[in-house]
């Protein structure tokens, strides 16, 4: 059985990892070609078109492995049914439970796999590649409105009782400083009280915002029934303490790709406690979360065509055929997401719906093809 196990997950292995290069060799030169346009302005030369287009690799990579464990792992049992391998190895005692455990094996590596890729170098990949292009253009605009942030707070020591703000920063700069941050505060009956607007801002480790150029403006409450007049300052530089610290900011104002699971789950937690819509994050940690094990469904859904007969078909159609399961597990993955969101679905289950509609139909066809061909 060991050399079966190595007969296999070798054979396997290398069409999956040939797959994965030929795909990334394509998105190289994609995004390569598409980070030319900029070359030669603000100092951005040939080389960091390259060093742009390798960074975004990683999360290519991520995102292609399971098709390509698909794709290599038709390829591979095809091409062993079609030289009659696989039936040599089912003659000699590999039976449909075995090669099935066999492949959950190799379905796990691939799964871990994707989980370091995913959570660990693509996201530093992501944030270098955040940085790069921030370095160029002068700072990261926010697109439509600005990320917006929300902080309760309760009791005096904390500002008031009762006192929220909603803070909206329309980008980032260079060095990981914010541009364009407006500071919205309301009493506990919702009423406006204050602004607090800068064109940079800084958060420190504490949860200190270190705001350069701040315009303050509140509006008292009414005495003895006549409204107080507007009072207007401006500071060089002003603290504002807060409960948004900077991994929470770097949640909202960064690409979702330059988050890990765990991050996603922190925020996520952040906007619930804030009362702030969740839904979305919610279903984004969870397809991220389960989005490895979907290379347990991938080997599921290449083992039965190790049962199809060789004539039944070559294997550049079964191929083909995986190039399809592929791209429509990847559709269904994102319209799940999607509905999901819309219809408020519980988010584990938008995100497991695709994943165990593929399994349940690698499963199907593999008991149809071992019992009754």
């Amino acid at each position: 059985m060991r050399t079966v196990r190595a007969l296999l997950y070798r054979d396997i292995l290398a069409s999956v990892l040939f797959v994965a290069l030929a795909f990334l060799s394509l998105f190289f030169f994609v995004d390569f070609v598409d980070e030319l346009e900029g070359v030669g302005q603000r100092g951005r030369t040939t080389w960091h078109a390259v060093l742009a287009a390798l960074l975004e690799l990683p999360g290519h990579l991520y995102e292609l492995l399971p098709i390509a464990v698909l794709i290599g792992g038709i390829y591979s049992l095809s091409r062993m049914a079609q030289s009659s391998e696989f039936t040599i190895l089912r003659t000699g005692g590999l039976g449909p439970g075995r090669a099935l455990r066999l492949l959950a094996v190799l379905g796990v590596g691939f799964a871990i796999a994707t989980f370091v890729v995913g959570d660990v170098v693509a996201p530093a990949a992501e944030q270098q590649l955040v940085q790069l292009k921030s370095r160029f253009a002068g700072g990261v605009a926010i697109g439509g409105a600005g990320a917006w942030l929300k902080e309760r707070r309760e009791g005096p020591g904390a500002g008031g009782s009762g006192r929220s703000y909603s803070v909206n920063v329309a980008g980032t700069g260079p060095g990981g400083t914010l541009t364009g941050v407006r500071i919205f505060g309301f009493d506990a009956d919702g009423a406006l009280v204050s602004r607090l607007a800068a064109p940079h801002a800084r958060v420190g480790e504490d949860g200190t915002w270190t705001l350069t150029d701040a315009e303050l403006t509140r509006w008292p409450a009414a005495r003895d029934g006549q409204r107080a007049a507007v009072e207007l300052s401006r500071h060089a530089t002003l603290d504002w303490p807060s409960t948004l610290d900077q991994r929470v900011v770097a949640a909202a104002v960064m690409p979702v790709s330059t988050m890990s699971t765990l991050e996603l789950w922190r925020y996520s937690e952040h906007l619930a406690d804030q009362a702030q819509a969740s839904q979305s994050q919610r279903i984004r940690f969870w397809r991220k979360a389960l989005y490895p094990l979907s290379c347990l469904v991938m080997v599921a859904l290449a083992l039965p065509f190790a049962y199809l007969h060789a004539r039944a078909g070559g294997v550049s159609l079964k191929v083909f055929g995986g190039i399809m399961l592929g791209i429509s597990f990847v559709l269904l993955n994102n319209l799940a997401g999607h509905v999901g969101n819309l219809q408020g679905w519980t988010p584990w289950v938008a995100a497991s719906v695709p994943s165990l509609v593929y399994l349940l139909m690698s499963l199907a066809a593999f008991t149809w093809l071992v019992r009754y061909r």
